[in-house]
């Protein structure tokens, strides 16, 4: 029997419809307890030193910790109004808002990649001083541990707009410099496959009914090993430059970081297993940002060519 290709609809856990028969609504007294929220996220990969000693072209940032950005959608973890979820304009204006800092971040991200691919002096300047990758490699982790680790600033205006500015400026002068060093043709070709993965992803976790949100265990065992294989790959690279194991990694981390776009997207368009809170909007432009850019990094390597 086909079964529609459509996402379960928003009602479905409306308080005001009659449960069924088989269970108790949630909270209804001498109901089966509620499952508690799953935390945490996933490690990201490792990076490993370029031929001729360049930066990594990614560096490794923490596991998320804390739990109080996701929730099972039972409203037990004391962050989560499942109302609020069911109301569809609450929603919509959640994800509005998450896309539009995204936008806004993806915006200055290529603006800085432009400068630094296709302005001569600055693209000189940046290969010439590694020191500008690693400064802004320091302030990217600072803010990312603060934005990832602390609730409170995350979630207090306008500290939390400010932290994400700031990391933005950050990662997106990481990905300018490590662009800098790739030909012209590559760091557009990359773009352009990015920005197609990223719209087919985004389309796809509107219209699927497969939930990766009920897969969290499987996305954190697929993160440690896209972390242990860039840890592995920058130690035989330290030593001697292996083609071959060099595009695997690329792959490999693409591929994940595919999937994971895909898990933070749902996350983020709630109706599934678990979602975001409505008020974690610096977080869920954070992740898809982060997964966006990360991606880009990898499909360079695959499609980019020294100079």
């Amino acid at each position: 029997m086909s079964h529609p290709s459509a996402p379960p609809g928003y009602d479905d856990r409306n308080p005001l419809y009659p449960p069924p028969s088989s269970g108790y609504p949630v909270g209804y007294p001498g109901a089966y307890p509620q499952p508690p929220p799953y935390g945490g996220g996933y490690p990201q990969p490792g990076g490993y030193p370029q031929p001729g000693g360049y930066p990594p072209p990614m560096p490794t940032v923490p596991m998320n910790f804390g739990d109080s950005y996701i929730s099972d959608g039972t409203g037990t973890d004391g962050n989560f109004n499942e109302a609020s979820w069911d109301d569809k304009k609450v929603r919509h204006a959640f994800i509005r808002k998450v896309y539009s800092i995204i936008s806004l971040q993806l915006l200055v991200t290529v603006a800085i990649i432009a400068v630094f691919t296709f302005v001569v002096p600055v693209r000189s300047f940046v290969q010439r001083n590694a020191g500008v990758y690693y400064a802004s490699y320091a302030v990217f982790l600072v803010t990312y541990l603060v934005l990832v680790c602390c609730e409170g600033p995350r979630r207090r205006f306008p500290w939390n707009i400010i932290l994400l500015s700031v990391f933005t400026l950050a990662m997106g002068f990481m990905t300018g410099a490590i662009a800098s060093t790739y030909n012209t043709k590559a760091v557009l070709l990359a773009m352009i496959i990015t920005a197609i993965v990223a719209i087919i992803v985004t389309i796809f976790c509107f219209q699927t009914k497969v939930d990766f949100t009920s897969c969290t265990g499987l996305f954190c065992v697929l993160g440690i090993v896209v972390m242990v294989t860039g840890i592995i790959t920058a130690i035989v690279l330290s030593f001697k430059y292996v083609y071959w194991l060099h595009m695997l990694y690329a792959a490999l981390g693409a591929i994940a970081f595919t999937l994971f776009l895909a898990y933070d997207t749902q996350l983020v368009l709630g109706n599934r297993k678990h979602t975001i809170s409505p008020e974690e909007y610096v977080y869920g432009a954070l992740k898809i940002y982060t997964d966006i850019v990360y991606i880009f990094t990898f499909l360079l390597q695959i499609v980019g060519s020294r100079d």
